[in-house]
């Protein structure tokens, strides 16, 4: 996988989608938040950029800054997340620590395709 800087000559539009989502959150972690909000960061990417958004998201967190995550792709948001709310038509219908929810029939059988 190529790094950022190998194109920091390059416009951010010239970037892959996944390059440009580095690139994102490169620029929002530039102003050291408390919270970091991210949505739907796996949308478009390939496999092998959705694994590395997630690493860097964990890394984000584990140097302590808190993020709130967005995400459809259930089975990546759970195993990175420490707690998890489920939405259906605007209202919450499960919320627990993603270990709890990952172990909840309901949950493998909707989200997980279990």
């Amino acid at each position: 996988m190529n790094s950022l800087k190998e194109h920091y000559e390059q416009k951010a539009g010239a970037l892959s989608s996944g390059e440009q989502q580095m690139l994102a959150l490169g620029r929002a972690l530039m102003l050291k938040p408390k919270l970091l909000l991210v949505d739907e960061p796996s949308v478009g990417l390939s496999p092998n950029f959705v694994e590395l958004v997630f690493e860097k998201l964990k890394e984000i967190n584990k140097d302590g800054t808190s993020i709130l995550l967005v995400e459809q792709n259930a089975a990546m948001a759970l195993e990175t997340a420490h707690r998890a709310y489920v939405f259906s038509v605007g209202e919450i219908v499960m919320e627990d620590t993603c270990s709890n929810l990952l172990e909840k029939e309901e949950v493998q059988r909707t989200f997980l395709g279990g």
